[in-house]
């Protein structure tokens, strides 16, 4: 079992920057590839970024790239995404998910966090 924990939501200005973090915890070395997936009120969950431990591959959502990256700490088992440039459509609670492979579809990932909130003010 695998075990996500996600932290450093909260509120944020249009414009501004945050930085959400993912430790992953249990038998890591069942998974190689973690991801941040984000749900809006009223919307579906969708798919934000992923990396495989080895940061040889990523791949990000069009409506992130450019301003969101995902770098991974593969010695802490930890992943982050950095947010910049946030405007009102980023807000979301955003989920922290870990799997075997790296994609974009939810179905893939085996082990999800609880999620942590991250509001945008205009």
């Amino acid at each position: 079992q695998v075990r996500l924990a996600e932290s450093g939501g909260g509120l944020v200005q249009a414009g501004g920057s945050l930085r959400l973090s993912c430790a992953a915890s249990g038998r890591t070395s069942s998974i190689h590839a973690m991801a941040w997936f984000r749900q809006a009120p009223g919307k579906e969950r969708q798919f934000v970024a992923t990396i495989d431990w080895n940061d040889t591959n990523r791949y990000y959502a069009d409506s992130v790239k450019g301003r969101f990256t995902i770098p991974p700490d593969n010695v802490k088992k930890m992943v982050y995404l950095q947010m910049n440039s946030l405007n009102s459509e980023d807000t979301a609670v955003y989920y922290c998910a870990a799997g075997p492979i790296v994609t974009d579809w939810q179905s893939k990932y085996d082990f999800w966090g609880q999620g942590t909130q991250v509001t945008v003010s205009s």
